[in-house]
């Protein structure tokens, strides 16, 4: 009995070394004294970096030792080309034009996973997407000159735009409505979510009016206001959802609240309005309280630096809405 024991303990010890071997190595959290945070002290910090990712293996982790003794090294999934990003119930959506679809990161069970759908369903330059309440994804394919559409598991469900002869960049569910921008068009389409059917053009503006879109590349809806981001204007402009123009933030610069290739849009929980450059390579933080007509707005963060790709479209998620994604990299607004 004694020595069926001590080989059942030895080998009970060696199971659990060999599962120790095999788990699979992930980063840690930094320390408080590697934190990158800006503005840097003592100005009062406003954004924490989290983390990046580029490859399966960021999410997913490395393999351990014994693992990659065993079945040899993990050929990481790598993100090709990746553009817009939308995040919704615990996962991030990458469009990846160089994919020729999306890169969908699980957070919950740290999965990393290609969806390169074919049939009907084919993506040709996915450049943006979103989701709505029952799970939809909607992919704005400016290439196909459609916004396609699958269920939650990814099934294809519809394809519509084709009639419009658009190109749209972006797209944006919001209630029983959905929202496209046409970087061909100087105003946005709207559509009803039921039937796709398309409903009307806002806003109903010529070139002598204010709020006249000149090319409208992204757009965002947050408590019942459309922002939008005027690539041709140098700046994002704000309506209501009848079309009526709010006002603008921004015009043409080189300075804070200025831009000169306003991309990516975003906002937070208090409707601050976070601005990727592709210009200048950085994300500019504009405070809520806007003027309400012609306000240049007031940038209180300016994030420079580090961003390889800065069409990217920012997206605010993750706990209390106060994580913003951008350049696929995890910055918080810290309170």
């Amino acid at each position: 009995m004694f020595r069926i024991s001590r080989f059942s303990a030895i080998g009970i010890l060696a199971f659990i070394c060999l599962l120790l071997a095999c788990n699979r190595q992930v980063v840690r959290a930094p320390s408080p004294e590697s934190l990158v945070i800006f503005p840097p002290p003592p100005d009062t910090t406003r954004i924490q970096f989290l983390t990046h990712f580029s490859s399966s293996i960021d999410l997913e982790g490395k393999a351990g030792g014994f693992h990659r003794f065993l079945f040899g090294e993990d050929v990481p999934e790598n993100m090709v080309k990746p553009y817009g990003v939308t995040v919704h119930r615990e996962k991030i959506y990458i469009c990846d034009t160089g994919l020729g679809g999306l890169v969908i990161m699980d957070l919950a069970n740290s999965s990393f996973d290609y969806f390169v759908p074919g049939g009907l369903g084919q993506l040709k330059l996915p450049i943006n997407c979103c989701l709505d309440e029952r799970d939809n994804l909607f992919v704005a394919d400016a290439n196909r000159g459609q916004i396609v559409v699958f269920d939650r598991d990814l099934n294809f469900l519809h394809a519509f735009g084709e009639a419009e002869a658009f190109r749209p960049t972006d797209v944006a569910v919001y209630e029983d409505k959905i929202w496209v921008a046409n970087v061909q068009d100087h105003a946005l389409y709207l559509y009803a979510a039921e039937d796709y059917r398309l409903i009307d053009k806002r806003p109903d503006l010529t070139a002598d009016e204010d709020g006249f879109i000149r090319q409208a590349t992204n757009i965002s809806i947050h408590d019942n206001t459309l922002y939008v981001s005027d690539f041709g204007d140098f700046n994002i402009k704000k309506y209501n959802l009848q079309g009526d123009f709010l006002g603008k933030v921004g015009g043409f610069g080189n300075g804070p609240g200025s831009f000169t290739r306003p991309k990516g849009i975003a906002l937070d929980r208090e409707a601050n309005l976070f601005v990727v450059d592709a210009a200048f390579e950085n994300v500019q933080l504009i405070a809520a309280q806007l003027p309400a007509v012609h306000g240049a707005g007031r940038t209180v963060l300016q994030v420079t630096g580090g961003i390889a790709h800065p069409f990217f479209r920012p997206v605010v998620g993750g706990k209390d809405n106060q994580s913003v994604f951008i350049e696929i990299a995890g910055f918080e607004a810290l309170d």
